[in-house]
């Protein structure tokens, strides 16, 4: 399924301990409750792992997800309270 293929880019990607993980859209393509576990997913492993996860993401239901918000608006980076 794409939330289990999802699930195992994230392990990939954490594999080699990187201090930065970005990812871009890792919600795009899953269905809003398996995208949700996702993101949990990826909060939990980042917070325990002690790793910055840089998220890009159209889907304003995960903001509540982060621990900052930084919006890209006409060419500036803005930081929502």
């Amino acid at each position: 399924s794409g939330g289990q293929q999802q699930r195992v880019a994230i392990a990939r990607a954490l594999a080699n301990r990187p201090a930065l993980l970005i990812a871009d859209e890792p919600t795009g393509q899953l269905d809003a409750e398996t995208g949700l576990a996702v993101m949990e997913l990826l909060r939990a492993v980042v917070r325990s792992e002690n790793v910055t996860a840089l998220v890009a993401t159209h889907d304003p239901q995960l903001l509540g997800l982060a621990d900052r918000v930084l919006e890209l608006s006409d060419g500036h980076i803005v930081e929502q309270a």
